[in-house]
C-alpha cells in the first residue's frame, strides 16, 4: 500500500523520533557492558534517516520495522514484524 506524498513526511517524522528513543535506550544499556561508543550510535541514526526516508509504501515500513525487531519488545502486544502489526504500531504513533 503507497503512502499518500501528504502523510509520507508526518510518517517519516514519527518513525524517526520512536526509532530514536529505541535506539538511545538500548545504547545506554550497551554502553556499559560493550563498550559501545558515541560513534557507533550517530552512524546509527545516520543508518536509520537513510532507511526511514526510503519508505515509500507500508511494505517498506514494515522491513524497516523487522530490520530493527530487536528494539521492539515493548510493542510485542501488537505483534509489531507483522504487516497488521506495523500498521498497529504506526497508528499508535500518529495519535
Amino acid at each position: 500500500m503507497k503512502i499518500a506524498i501528504e502523510n509520507k513526511q508526518r510518517i517519516h517524522d514519527v518513525l524517526i523520533t520512536d526509532i530514536q528513543r529505541l535506539l538511545f535506550k538500548q545504547y545506554n544499556e550497551m554502553k556499559v557492558r560493550f563498550n559501545v561508543t558515541d560513534e557507533d550510535y550517530d552512524t546509527q541514526n545516520t543508518l536509520l534517516y537513510d532507511e526511514v526516508y526510503k519508505c515509500k509504501t507500508l511494505n517498506d515500513v514494515n522491513e524497516l520495522v523487522i530490520s530493527y525487531q530487536d528494539l521492539f519488545d515493548a510493542y510485542e502486544d501488537i505483534g509489531v514484524c507483522t504487516l497488521e502489526g506495523t500498521m498497529n504500531y504506526l497508528f499508535k504513533l500518529l495519535r
